[in-house]
């Protein structure tokens, strides 16, 4: 869909649905309240219902901030890297919002380790992928925190959240075609990310590519059995908690960032949390988010490709190996 197709139908939707949410909460709070006590889950659907109206404030919000800086840049015509800083500041402040939220409706904590590390640009971050909420960790806790800009590779179906829609284009980021027919084109226009990268910046991708469910990791191993490739079968075999990572655009970010430094990103708290009913029956009530990054020196990249995929693939079971013993035990 165009780009102003698709925000004429977006944008409008979200400022009605946070109206009709405001305007029904009283009633809605007594029906989800009810509900709580009679399934005895934690107030969690009590807890859904407010974090979502919260949700769609942000949304709004961050509209009307990004519509401000439209008339600012239309008026004023700040400098490109005034322009930028801007935007960065108010994507990292969307995500610390969104947080916030998490933290006073469901009771979400985080343990962190290692983010001043990974927080010292240039850098390429890759993270796994256990849920949508775990796309706001970087912006949270390293933007937010330390001031560094990551570049984002984003799955193009997040385009129909308005904010990312919005904000997410006027930064260098890419949204990425997961089924596109030119998988070649899409890697080059990932690698083209880490183009000019300064002490300030770095790009984040999932390596994954999708989140991981354990359907979906039974799904790719029963096609890389099938492609007759029993060295990467094996070796995908051995990761549980993880899905494989693809191979195109990490390998096109390491390529177009000789020199870089590489930061390994684990974390647990999100995971079991796959489905619309695991999340309305407390599945994310009093979590705790425990994060783990590593920094590799760029001079401990291989430079062969086989032997980058044998790297990827060692510090992909070193992630795996992670979530196995820092797994959430939360109630």
């Amino acid at each position: 869909m165009p780009r102003l197709t698709r925000r004429l139908v977006t944008i409008p939707l979200y400022f009605a649905l946070f109206a009709l949410a405001v305007v029904s909460l009283p009633v809605a709070l007594v029906a989800a309240i009810a509900s709580d006590l009679a399934r005895g889950v934690r107030f969690a659907v009590t807890r859904a219902l407010l974090f979502f109206t919260w949700y769609l404030g942000c949304e709004c919000v961050g509209l009307l901030h990004a519509f401000g800086l439209w008339l600012w840049r239309l008026a004023a015509h700040p400098e490109p890297a005034r322009w930028l800083a801007a935007n960065v500041r108010l994507k990292a402040r969307w995500a610390g919002w969104l947080w916030r939220g998490a933290e006073i409706f469901f009771g979400l904590r985080a343990e962190i380790e290692g983010d001043r590390e990974a927080a010292r640009g240039p850098v390429l971050v890759l993270m796994r992928h256990a849920s949508t909420a775990d796309t706001i960790l970087t912006s949270t806790f390293l933007t937010l925190r330390h001031g560094t800009d990551f570049r984002h590779v984003i799955k193009r179906e997040l385009l129909w959240d308005p904010c990312l829609d919005v904000a997410g284009h006027r930064l260098p980021n890419y949204f990425v075609d997961r089924d596109s027919d030119d998988s070649a084109a899409e890697i080059r226009a990932v690698a083209r990310l880490a183009e000019d990268l300064g002490p300030g910046d770095g790009v984040l991708i999932y390596p994954e590519g999708t989140r991981f469910t354990p359907a979906k990791r039974a799904r790719i191993l029963e096609k890389l059995t099938a492609s007759g490739d029993r060295e990467l079968a094996h070796r995908a075999s051995s990761l549980v908690n993880v899905l494989p990572p693809r191979l195109g655009g990490t390998l096109g970010l390491l390529d177009a960032a000789p020199g870089v430094d590489v930061v390994f990103c684990a974390h647990v708290g999100f995971d079991g949390i796959q489905s619309f009913n695991q999340f309305l029956a407390g599945g994310l009530v009093n979590r705790t988010v425990r994060i783990a990054y590593w920094r590799v020196p760029a001079a401990n990249i291989p430079a062969d490709r086989d032997a980058r995929i044998d790297w990827l693939f060692d510090h992909w079971a070193r992630i795996d190996a992670w979530i196995a013993e820092h797994g959430t035990k939360d109630p």
